[in-house]
């Protein structure tokens, strides 16, 4: 047989997989492996620049991507300085600073606040009191994510949704117009950074005081920065000790934000860096559009925490996620894949994952599954990643085969379904204190 060219080499990886079961899906996901496609990222007036996003290129930013239509840092430390990993040890060992103002803010307001926002979350909206907070999400009438913030109750009759990457804001909108509740909903001029890693409670201290220890866990603080209001919560993307500063009327106070932090920094031994993917892969944290979307279910990635079984009223996708809920444990998933974490072999991934890798089984050459977002991980010493596999093969211990891409060996290599989070968080979310208590598996 003739060897295939490099151009034919590069077509066959390029076709889409069809073996992966999408069959609940309308758009499947692209599972070709086309590779990093290296192009050049075009700044231009079509996408907002956050009022941080000059402060991010000052403090050498060098690598971006698009989200929630605004430019996003993804690297500060240049590669041949240690480029993410060194931002991961900044982060784990000392405190790191995000530009994370992507997380739009959508204020929704008005006496039917509460009210509203108990029909478009599952979580019950009142067991989030002023200046409090929670994680939930938001589902489509299939019981689909349409996003996952973190909700901030900011007064009593003021609600902001610290959105992930979808454009909420739209679907917010267009409930109320059909169902007529007394609020307002728009986006406000409120942007967040965070202050993540084991000195941000120093930092915060010098920053706002002593108050800052008592912030418990998705807790609101009020405070004053360079004479810029602003809210802190103690929330963050990371896993490690952490906390958000929500700067008010940001266009204009963004710099007395950011520049006073700096300062106060400095003797912490601060460091600006990227979002730490890294580190949230390994506290199981989802990353919406990359993990998760409007097609999978809160039940296909280990968030059926976030579906009660006892909230009375109504809200979008309660019927979809009760008749799944029924028919997984009848035995009869509506799903053909479901979230696991695994650990593989192979090169260290030491930088963002171009493709959703495939995955398959142990035998047999037709892809089962795909990676969503992979890592290496320094204190367990081996790769890990979130990924999506048949329904019936979660099970820990159960073994598959990665499809590594060339810049990571180009390998087949082993891998093995373990427990998530593979790292414990500072503060562990609900579905880690139940497991924790039950000793069992939590979907």
């Amino acid at each position: 047989m003739n060897e295939k060219t490099p151009m034919q080499k590069r077509a066959a990886a390029a076709r889409h997989t069809t073996s992966v079961d999408q069959s609940n899906r309308r758009v499947p996901i692209n599972l070709r492996q086309s590779g990093p496609t290296p192009v050049e990222l075009l700044i231009s007036t079509r996408v907002r620049k956050s009022p941080y996003w000059h402060l991010s290129y000052e403090s050498d930013c060098w690598q971006a991507t698009i989200y929630n239509r605004m430019y996003h840092p993804r690297a500060h430390i240049p590669k041949e300085q240690g480029g993410v990993m060194a931002e991961y040890d900044a982060l784990v060992n000392h405190v790191a600073m995000w530009n994370v103002a992507v997380e739009r803010q959508i204020q929704v307001k008005g006496p039917d606040a509460e009210k509203f926002v108990d029909f478009v979350i599952t979580r019950p909206a009142n067991i989030i009191k002023p200046m409090r907070g929670k994680y939930v999400i938001l589902c489509n009438e299939e019981g689909g994510i349409m996003n996952d913030p973190v909700l901030l109750r900011v007064a009593e009759d003021e609600f902001w949704f610290s959105i992930s990457d979808s454009d909420i804001e739209f679907w917010l909108r267009g409930v109320n117009i059909g169902k007529g509740f007394d609020v307002t909903i728009a986006e406000i001029d409120v942007c967040p950074v965070q202050i993540q890693g084991p000195k941000s409670e120093a930092l915060m201290t010098d920053l706002f005081g002593s108050e800052v220890s008592d912030i418990p866990f998705y807790g609101l603080m009020e405070g004053t920065l360079n004479g810029a209001n602003v809210i802190i919560s103690q929330t963050g993307f990371s896993g490690e000790k952490g906390y958000e500063i929500y700067c008010l009327d940001a266009t204009l106070n963004a710099e007395k934000v950011w520049y006073g932090v700096l300062e106060a920094g400095e003797k912490h031994n601060l460091k600006v860096t990227a979002v730490a993917h890294h580190r949230r892969i390994a506290a199981g944290i989802l990353s919406w559009g990359q993990d998760v979307d409007q097609e999978v279910s809160p039940f296909q990635c280990n968030l059926g925490y976030q579906v009660p079984k006892d909230k009375e009223g109504d809200y979008i996708g309660k019927a979809a996620l009760e008749k799944a809920r029924v028919q997984i444990e009848s035995g009869e998933s509506p799903y053909p894949l479901g979230m696991v974490g695994i650990v593989f072999g192979g090169e260290p991934v030491i930088d963002y994952a171009n493709d959703f890798w495939l995955i398959y089984g142990e035998e047999g050459d037709d892809a089962v599954g795909y990676v969503t977002s992979p890592w290496y991980s320094p204190e367990l010493e081996t790769n890990i990643a979130l990924c999506h596999v048949p329904w019936n093969g979660r099970d820990v211990g159960t073994k598959y085969r990665v499809a590594l891409p060339t810049e990571f060996g180009g390998e087949i290599v082993d891998a093995e379904i373990v427990s998530i989070p593979f790292r414990p968080s500072v503060n562990p979310n609900s579905r880690e204190v139940e497991k924790s208590r039950t000793s069992a598996p939590v979907s």
